[in-house]
């Protein structure tokens, strides 16, 4: 069985951690405060607000909460790769 920890996984899981702790997760979040405020027919009605109600903001955020839940799940085993990696030392 071969394990291989180079400088650069190394570098790749601190990136891909950066970016998720960096508040990807965040403007996640945000995108889904302002979709609900354009689903309020009180502050956007017409045809288009129809369709955006009804059809494109609930796939979108079906889809952002989706991405949300991977990318914490993600959180956690890049935390457990990096754990093993570091401890191991890095030895290639």
């Amino acid at each position: 069985m071969r394990i291989l920890s180079s400088e650069e996984a190394k570098t790749a899981i601190k990136q891909m951690q950066s970016i998720i702790n960096g508040g990807f997760t965040d403007q996640i979040s945000q995108l889904d405060a302002q979709g609900q405020i354009l689903s309020d027919p009180n502050v956007w009605d017409g045809p288009l607000a129809d369709q955006f109600r009804g059809t494109t903001w609930p796939e979108t955020k079906a889809a952002l909460d989706k991405a949300k839940s991977e990318l914490e799940e993600l959180r956690g085993q890049l935390d457990q790769i990096a754990a093993n990696i570091f401890s191991a030392g890095g030895a290639n």
